[in-house]
């Protein structure tokens, strides 16, 4: 995985961390996305929604979900979801049966795993695999080291925890 971002994924991702912290803001697990098209037009955004209870509504799932619905398969093939934290092993799999493009994330699975363990985070239900362990075909760039402190801080905000707790890796 590149950690050779260009600025423009940097803007979008940006973007992912604003979208992270108004889920936070609203209750909700820090995590945000966004889809860009082959020109460089946002197509869709969204933010986690699982608070009430639904474990799949994933910002990177619902656009998976809007993708199939709205773009063609060679459209698809061409978009890049930004997001916030790497995907987890149900959106890598929405990601590429969906037939998406690049992914660029901000933050990786091991990154926050490794800020879990540090704070005393049981492990999830699932297995906490890279992108490329389940989909092994899509193309990935990240982390963004530049924005590794603020994710990590979201984070700990919903843990209630202080961000400098525990392991500072980025």
């Amino acid at each position: 995985m590149s950690t050779t971002l260009s600025d423009t994924d940097l803007a979008h991702l940006r973007r992912c961390v604003d979208l992270a912290r108004e889920a936070l803001d609203d209750g909700d697990e820090p995590f945000g996305s966004v889809l860009v098209d082959a020109e460089g037009l946002v197509r869709f955004e969204d933010r986690n929604r699982v608070k009430d209870g639904d474990a799949t509504r994933h910002p990177e799932f619902e656009i998976a979900r809007w993708a199939a619905a709205h773009l063609s398969p060679a459209e698809r093939r061409t978009c890049t979801v930004y997001t916030s934290g790497e995907h987890c092993p149900m959106c890598a799999a929405a990601h590429a049966w969906v037939g998406l493009g690049r992914i660029v994330y901000a933050s990786s699975t091991e990154q926050l795993g490794a800020w879990h363990r540090a704070w005393g985070v049981a492990p999830g239900p699932v297995a906490a695999l890279p992108i490329t362990a389940v989909a092994p075909g899509v193309r990935v760039a990240g982390p963004a080291p530049e924005l590794a402190a603020e994710i990590r801080a979201l984070h700990a905000r919903m843990l209630g925890r202080e961000a400098d707790d525990g392991d500072q890796a980025g």
